[in-house]
């Protein structure tokens, strides 16, 4: 039983590695694991013994010969192993396999950069073109392409199977990408291979059945090789029951009967395939030009376009194929009555290729009588459509250059050909501004009929401009309130109508809160703000604050050194004029102290009016000057609270 047991393992471990489990770069453990179980079967006699150390040693130099995770943990267990054996044969032996495990571990710190990059966990969706998916794809694509340079130099089968094992790990995670599939079977088939390279196509199908590009490309890998049958039913399945079958597949079909059934079976096709509702004039024109280029039949494929004609009248580019056929076969009389009918029947919207077409045709081969009158019947009609404006009434020098230019040759240099490029755009494009400009200064959005153009129509239509007529230039203007001084704290407002800085800080709660503000205000601060003037815009005049400060003789020290205790500062129901009378402080010095000082208020007032100068060594010239002159009349004062305008101070 234990024998049987044994024969089973080894057989399921050789299958394995058959299918070259071992040779993937995480098959280290496997290779162990194989190892140990062959070192543990029972030996009965030395023949055995011999047997089972033969089998060990073969399995160790085929795994320190793989690039695997665990190369070097292996590398060290067979040097073991060896030396545990006979250390005179492990010496010949291991500096035999010595420079094949360094080339294995030199490849797999190589190969090892690459399979880092993939994402081992991901699932097999169809892309959707995500950024991870992207960089999944080319790690996969830059493995293959490394294991495709045989990096381990094994031989050309080995290196196929390793190949071959690449392509069906990838297949794992990128099972819906038809490029991986293509790129698996042309290497195939390259390699010589085309059964395997069939077998690989017919997978690819199963997983991408609704892929075109896939049954074309199995289809010419057949037909390369000759079976015609089985290429056949690859377009039979492309056609489908004739209800979806798509133009192309009508006109791929036909090209395959032409090359391998002949110009009987192409035409008998054709003439089916015209009767079906999925019919394009692509059809018309790809069977014209095959027997023009292929059959040398000018008539056929003449009568083919005269039959699609009836058919295809609507249709622009049928017009400009029919005439490009015409104009090889030089028939230039024919050439203006097609664009002549092409003209007459499209809408002059659609026909502006057609135009450009017999422009040039004229240039080519008419006289300069019917080119200019050709020129200018052009630009008759374009300038309806709304395709150039009015402008494409006007003659330009692009004309010129356009009449007297041939494929890479300009009558100019580049610079004037940028500049008349750059004229022409502004010229097509000047009306669409003048829309902007109309609809920007009405009401919303621009009525189309009203405009008159309707070129720009889908972005007036989808765009709201703003009203401009109704902005204005922000001018913010302070607003004194009735019972304050001019003198007062610009900013403060009043009690019952506060400003919206403080409202912002202290909230709604009544005028406590203002009277709070107040009374924690320094008296130096207060001082200062009284000299501020009314700021006029957004920003105030860095100048003229400058020169206020150096002007401004602000208290310093405590409020008890300014003459006037905290209880004399007004509550904020002072200044909204309330029935509450102003305190009054009683100076400490005769009347002709508060003249004397009234005199300075006046002038210090003056000077505020005035506008201020801007030079700093004038502003403290002067400031010493009056500074002096006041100390020279009153010697030194001190002034009491800019809130309430009294003054306190003595003379010494």
């Amino acid at each position: 039983m234990m024998m049987l047991q044994s024969r089973y393992l080894a057989a399921v471990y050789s299958i394995a590695f058959k299918f070259l489990f071992g040779t993937d770069i995480a098959s280290g453990p496997v290779w162990m694991e194989y190892i140990a179980f062959l070192k543990s079967l029972p030996a009965l006699n030395a023949q055995e013994e011999s047997h089972r150390m033969t089998n060990v040693r073969k399995a160790y130099q085929k795994a320190i010969v793989t690039p695997t995770h665990h190369v070097e943990q292996l590398w060290k267990d067979y040097e073991n192993f060896e030396n545990s054996v006979s250390r005179q044969l492990a010496k010949g032996l291991v500096s035999e396999y010595q420079p094949k495990y360094n080339s294995t571990r030199a490849v797999y710190r190589e190969r090892k950069k690459y399979v880092d990059e993939i994402e081992w966990n991901a699932l097999a969706i169809p892309p959707t073109g995500s950024y991870k998916e992207e960089l999944q794809w080319m790690a996969w694509k830059k493995n293959l392409a490394f294991e495709k340079g045989n990096p381990q130099r094994i031989d050309s089968v080995s290196s196929s199977k390793r190949i071959i094992f690449t392509y069906e790990q990838c297949l794992m995670y990128l099972y819906h990408y038809p490029d991986i599939w293509y790129d698996y079977a042309t290497w195939h088939a390259k390699s010589g291979s085309i059964e395997a390279a069939i077998k690989v196509f017919q997978r690819a199908l199963k997983a991408l059945p609704d892929s075109d590009m896939l049954k074309y490309a199995y289809a010419e890998l057949e037909e390369s090789r000759g079976a015609i049958q089985p290429a056949k039913k690859i377009y039979e399945r492309l056609l489908g029951d004739g209800v979806s079958t798509t133009t192309l597949s009508h006109i791929q079909f036909i090209r395959f009967l032409r090359r391998n059934e002949g110009i009987e079976a192409a035409r008998k096709y054709f003439l089916d395939a015209r009767k079906s509702p999925n019919c394009t004039y692509h059809v018309y024109v790809a069977y014209a030009l095959m027997a023009f280029c292929l059959d040398k039949d000018p008539k056929m494929a003449h009568n083919v376009f005269e039959a699609g004609l009836k058919r295809f009248m609507h249709e622009p580019v049928y017009f400009l194929e029919y005439a490009d056929f015409l104009s090889r076969l030089n028939d230039d009389r024919n050439i203006r009555a097609l664009f002549e009918r092409a003209l007459s029947s499209l809408p002059p919207e659609e026909s502006v290729e057609v135009w450009k077409q017999f422009t040039q045709f004229e240039q080519t081969y008419g006289d300069l009588a019917s080119m200019l009158k050709v020129e200018q019947r052009r630009k008759e009609a374009l300038s309806r459509t709304g395709e150039d404006g009015a402008s494409a009434l006007e003659s330009s020098l692009q004309d010129v250059v356009s009449r007297y230019s041939f494929m890479d040759l300009w009558p100019c240099s580049p610079k004037d050909l940028d500049h008349l490029s750059r004229q022409e755009w502004l010229a097509k494009n000047i009306t669409k501004k003048m829309e902007k400009s109309a609809v920007s200064n009405g009401y919303g959005i621009a009525d189309k009929g009203n405009t008159g153009l309707k070129s720009n129509s889908a972005v007036s239509a989808k765009v709201i401009f703003p009203d401009t007529s109704r902005m204005v230039i922000y001018e913010p203007k302070q607003k004194h309130e009735d019972g304050i001084s001019p003198s007062s704290i610009p900013g403060f407002g009043t009690a019952s109508n506060p400003p919206s800085d403080i409202v912002g800080l202290v909230g709604t709660g009544g005028t406590n809160a203002i009277d709070e503000i107040l009374k924690a205000t320094p008296s130096a601060l207060v001082s200062f703000l009284s000299t501020l003037p009314i700021v006029e815009g957004p920003t105030p005049n860095v100048d003229i604050v400058l020169s206020i400060c150096l002007q401004s003789e602000i208290p310093s020290g405590q409020m008890g050194k300014l003459g006037m205790s905290a209880a004399s500062v007004p509550a904020t129901s002072d200044f909204s004029g309330s029935s509450k009378s102003r305190p009054i402080i009683k100076p400490s010095r005769a009347g002709k102290r508060k003249e004397i000082e009234r005199q300075e208020e006046e002038e210090s007032a003056s000077v505020q009016s005035q506008p201020l100068p801007r030079d700093i060594f004038r502003i403290r010239q002067s400031q010493k000057s009056r500074v002096g002159s006041a100390a020279s009349q009153t010697g030194s004062a001190s002034y009491g609270s800019a809130l309430s305008g009294d003054v306190s101070g003595s003379t010494s």
